[in-house]
């Protein structure tokens, strides 16, 4: 073993959640490194080619309002662009873009190799270094030693991978790219951290130049472009769309599946790992679903520069001859030729109980993880986690306040909350659902929400938070306006009509003579606060019981078993979270309302022995 020049953090991994932490590490002037296996792999989408989607939309908006990357990138390098579920409330409104996929990869791989104070280095980690509790450096598979202050881990979906469809499979990563086999889920198990084995999966990709698209419903992109980034001018990144194709599964392909369930490893006890329930594959839609006469696909193209679609809907681990009847039984793609099979992976991850809500692993000083390897799945969420632990590593090292996001200012701090407090038994998947607080925490005020902590952390400039704080005050200038100006022609008040469901900011245009120019989002955010004003009323509300019981602090070190009325399961559970307020402790699973109530008397008891003390 030799050893290299001394950094501050080592960022192990090039997928979403690697760009993530190497960018904001380097960004906040920590000397960074990002090993990655391949550098072939940094930013790689070996799944969906799109960024965004329900409640995943929220998360790149977030991870922009911060100061991350994800935003620019796609808004520089998407072919198509949608705002989902916009026959609902803004509450679920959420921005998806399909990706030009090499041209993403690219552009962030551009992105890392340009910033200061960034090494990118093609190697495979294979330890952690850890002394007295406390990262000192990791270790590469070639034997270079690189001393380091604070390690990221964001392996993805590549620790002891395998590859499976059908009979065959491969102790590859994902694309068939080399996998992480030197013994670094050994290592971090000798740290005494608990580790699982997950699995996902992907469809086939098929040859544009045999599909029928006259058989499919086109689907187009939005015309009224919405940048993912709030620096983003739609204007400036405005470009040709290209289009997508909906099309249907039908009962001779489910016959198809069934008669070669035998086959599929599955179904047969070849695979362990446990898969996603929120994005199952082929198989188990039709086991699963059996009344159903059919399921929806799209054919997404995966760049400007291929003729390689991918079939969105349709992932399967089945074998190659089987992927391609059942395709070829879809209207539109009679003669298709696939071009890379579809196929499930296993992988090694960490138990999220075992972090912090920082995205610090509890028992290793120094040592965070971020993305596929906590037990999350997708590339948004990747992301977001990346970001945090980025930040976060350079905030313990700097001795600052840490980011701690929650459940009430962020689609973010639900992600981290429900992974580090109530664990996971399968890939998470980020969900409008699991937000309580949905309705504040819409796409499009994630800048209004997150902006002042990226400032406050330093990963948006001064510039930018001017631009921001004219636009806060714009916002609260129109909304003012609009609740005390008189519509033309003596229909009340512009406020209260726009609380009417069948009125818009847009559609008040002409009882508004007096209206001033300004930029869209502006109008649009405070006729929302308008609008919906009893009900956000309502969930301030909720946020502030909420913020009463997270600010009830429990001790880091508190032994719950010492605790008299505790049952005994929420002992164990409260011991292996080791929750930092009453609030994140109501949230932890097995612990009761009871449970609840003794931790609130055994706070209470804790402070009058300490003013009687004093």
């Amino acid at each position: 073993m030799y050893q290299e020049e001394a950094v501050d953090i080592a960022v192990i991994g090039g997928g979403h959640a690697g760009c993530e932490a190497a960018l904001a590490a380097a960004r906040l002037g920590m000397r960074t490194i990002l090993f990655a296996i391949s550098l072939d792999s940094i930013a790689m989408m070996p799944c969906n080619p799109s960024i965004g989607g329900t409640s995943k939309g929220h998360l790149v908006r977030e991870i922009d309002a911060l100061g991350g990357e994800m935003g620019r990138n796609i808004d520089h390098t998407y072919i198509q662009s949608r705002m989902l579920n916009t026959a609902k409330g803004p509450a679920v409104h959420s921005l998806r873009a399909q990706a030009d996929k090499f041209r993403y990869k690219e552009r962030m791989k551009q992105v890392l190799e340009n910033q200061p104070g960034l090494q990118i280095r093609q190697n495979e980690i294979v330890r952690i270094d850890v002394q007295d509790g406390q990262v000192k450096g990791v270790e590469t598979a070639t034997g270079a030693y690189y001393p380091c202050r604070a390690a990221i881990i964001c392996t993805g979906t590549y620790l002891n991978a395998r590859c499976i469809h059908g009979e065959y499979e491969t102790l590859t990563g994902p694309n068939g790219l080399q996998a992480a086999r030197g013994g670094l889920t050994q290592c971090i198990e000798e740290l005494g951290i608990p580790m699982r084995r997950f699995k996902t999966g992907t469809p086939a990709r098929v040859d544009g130049k045999t599909l029928d698209f006259e058989r499919m419903q086109v689907q187009e992109g939005d015309a009224d472009l919405v940048p993912f980034s709030f620096e983003s001018d739609p204007q400036a990144i405005l470009r040709e769309q290209l289009p997508c194709y909906l099309t249907y599964t039908n009962e001779r392909t489910h016959e198809i599946i069934r008669a070669n369930l035998h086959r599929s490893p599955l179904y047969g006890g070849v695979i362990h790992g446990v898969g996603p329930r929120y994005c199952p594959s082929i198989e188990d839609k039709v086991v699963r679903f059996a009344d159903k006469e059919r399921h929806q696909l799209f054919l997404e193209p995966e760049g400007e520069g291929t003729n390689e679609y991918y079939v969105q809907g349709m992932s399967s681990s089945l074998p190659e001859d089987v992927q391609r009847d059942m395709l070829r039984t879809i209207p539109g793609m009679e003669h298709v030729q696939v071009m890379r099979t579809g196929y499930a992976i296993e992988y090694d991850c960490v138990d999220p109980l075992a972090l912090k809500s920082t995205l610090e692993l509890k028992k290793v000083r120094g040592l965070y993880s971020a993305g596929q390897f906590n037990g999350s799945s997708g590339y948004e969420e990747a992301a977001a986690q990346g970001l945090v632990a980025g930040i976060n590593a350079v905030m313990a090292l700097s001795g600052k306040e840490e980011l701690h996001v929650d459940r009430s200012n962020s689609y973010i701090g639900v992600l981290i909350d429900d992974l580090v407090t109530k664990g996971t038994n399968e890939p998470y998947r980020m969900m409008t659902s699991r937000a309580e607080y949905r309705l504040l925490l819409r796409q499009d005020n994630a800048d209004l929400r997150l902006t002042p902590e990226g400032y406050r952390v330093g990963l948006i400039s001064e510039t930018r938070y001017e631009r921001f704080l004219e636009k806060k005050e714009a916002i609260s200038k129109e909304f003012e306006r609009l609740q005390t100006t008189k519509s033309q022609g003596g229909h009340g008040l512009l406020g209260e009509l726009l609380k009417r469901p069948e009125n818009t900011y847009e559609s008040l245009r002409d009882l508004d003579p007096g209206r001033p120019e300004l930029p869209k989002e502006v109008g649009e955010q405070a006729a929302i606060q308008i609008k919906y004003a009893g009900y956000i009323e309502r969930q301030l509300q909720q946020v502030e019981k909420f913020k009463r019981l997270e600010q009830k602090k429990l001790p880091s070190d508190l032994d719950y078993e010492t605790i008299q009325g505790l049952r005994k399961e929420a002992q164990q559970k409260l011991n292996a979270v080791k929750p930092l307020s009453i609030g994140q402790a109501e949230r932890i699973s097995g612990v009761s309302p009871a449970d609840v109530s003794v931790l609130l008397v055994y706070l209470e008891q804790r402070r009058r022995d300490g003013k009687e003390r004093r």
